[in-house]
């Protein structure tokens, strides 16, 4: 078992310090603290020791002695996560593994429509390396600039391309990844089809590195799409957004590339504290959705789509108003105004949180119940649910009542969590869409799942990491 009295000699950090040299060893605490705390600062940890390897070797070598000497290993690449899965606790007794240094782009292979990456590269920098060849990388997130591709496995991110192109697990081919005792489990391979045993690699793949550090990975690329056009349109409730999403998606089929459902409390947030944002329909609606069709023939083709689309949508009594954006420009404004919308929240004070999935016909019917449950929780508290339609992913976030007390609100947490999640599960669906589990909602998870699933998941983690050493407390 891990050993939970290591108090981390100097000698035994001298031995880890060794492996990736001192230059990247970080020991003041001025050095550490950026990795040792999360961007909502939800989570606070402590570690003696960060160290960032630089080859697959270094790796494997410290996870060889962290197996030796039963130390505890947090995994983490860029700290962009929302559940404290990438956060050491505050023993003091866990060491951060970082994998900034593991940045390279080892192979982009347009015959294969393959690129290789390591776990620290950057996920925009990915994006770009795809479209320098003529190819396109579909994981987007609002934090692409920061966030890295071992993060977006660990957790198996999302975002707003899940809808035509699948979250990470499903865009990825391969992995590497060490194990706890140092093995290296190489398995970059760019098969579409295989069939030969487990699939090992989908239990990495939001693991949140509690199997294994992933190191690399084989990630799928697309043909670039010769026409995008993107519309900002209102409705009168979600209902008539789902009926317009399925009209969409009869349409446009596998061409609908985003459905973002959107209610005009948070556009009215984002306008009143997001610089240079403006509304973009001069009819101000209950609901709005940001709509992408997307071609691989030409602009003129998604055009044409996306027109017919608002034309029936029209006609049938589903749309109030909408905008087309007239340019690239234009499509940017009205994506900015969406991925701007959790930074728009934070202004109105504190919030409770939901990152949540239900099946795609059930989102109305999750919206109106679970907003009552909360208004019976926290009289006056605001809804802010919006997110990605197409995928049944909503981030029901509740914003406290207009001069409460912060503090107050947030001691509530406990039992709105309980009135929005039992909904989710009543709907059949999941209390955690993209986000992950890590610390956050692991005792929910444990409490709430059925027995067999948590038995499995434990006796799997056993058999991967019998010492328990993989990045202790999170998910199970």
């Amino acid at each position: 078992m891990l050993n939970d009295n290591n108090d981390f000699k100097p000698a035994l950090l001298d031995r880890f310090v060794a492996i990736v040299g001192d230059r990247f060893a970080l020991h003041s605490p001025a050095d550490i603290e950026p990795y040792v705390n999360e961007p909502r600062g939800l989570y606070g940890g402590r570690s003696p020791l960060v160290l960032r390897p630089g080859t697959v070797d270094e790796v494997s070598r410290i996870m060889k002695l962290a197996t030796e000497t039963r130390t505890a290993i947090v995994p983490q690449s860029g700290n962009t996560g929302l559940v404290g899965g990438q956060m050491p606790d505050r023993s003091g007794r866990q060491l951060v593994l970082s994998l900034q240094r593991l940045d390279r782009i080892r192979e982009v292979d347009t015959r294969s429509n393959t690129i290789t990456a390591e776990a620290g590269v950057i996920l925009q920098n990915l994006q770009e390396a795809a479209d320098a060849a003529d190819r396109f990388f579909p994981l987007s997130l609002a934090s692409q600039g920061t966030c890295r591709i071992g993060g977006n496995l660990s957790s198996n991110a999302g975002g707003t391309g899940v809808l035509a192109y699948g979250n990470a697990r499903e865009l990825c081919l391969g992995v590497e990844v060490v194990m706890p005792n140092g093995d290296i489990f190489d398995d970059l391979r760019k098969l579409k089809k295989d069939n030969t045993g487990y699939d090992l690699k989908d239990l990495f793949v939001g693991g949140e590195g509690t199997l294994g550090v992933i190191t690399a990975a084989v990630m799928k690329l697309f043909p670039k799409p010769r026409g995008n056009e993107v519309a900002w349109v209102g409705l009168e409730s979600p209902e008539k957004a789902l009926q317009l999403f399925n009209l969409a998606l009869d349409r446009a089929g596998s061409g609908l590339t985003a459905f973002e459902l959107i209610p005009h409390i948070i556009l009215d947030f984002t306008v009143r504290h997001i610089p240079d944002s403006t509304a973009p329909l001069a009819t101000a609606c209950p609901w709005y959705v940001l709509m992408q069709v997307s071609s691989g023939r030409s602009a003129e083709d998604a055009r044409g789509l996306i027109e017919e689309i608002l034309a029936d949508g029209l006609e049938r009594g589903l749309v109030v108003d909408a905008t087309l954006a007239a340019n690239l420009a234009q499509a940017a404004t009205l994506w900015r105004l969406r991925e701007t919308m959790p930074d728009s929240q934070k202004a109105e004070g504190t919030s409770i949180k939901h990152d949540i999935s239900v099946p795609v016909a059930s989102i109305p019917e999750f919206i109106e119940r679970a907003s009552k449950a909360v208004e019976q929780v926290v009289p006056g508290a605001r809804i802010v649910g919006f997110g990605h339609m197409g995928d049944g992913n909503l981030h029901f976030n509740i914003s406290q009542p207009i001069g409460a007390d912060g503090e107050a609100f947030l001691k509530r947490y406990g039992d709105v969590n309980k009135a929005v999640h039992d909904i989710v599960r009543a709907l059949s669906g999941s209390i955690s869409a993209e986000h992950g589990i890590g610390t956050l909602k692991r005792d929910e998870l444990a409490a709430t799942a059925p027995p067999v699933a948590i038995d499995l998941m434990r006796r799997v983690k056993e058999v991967f990491d019998p010492l328990g050493i993989m990045n202790p407390g999170k998910v199970i």
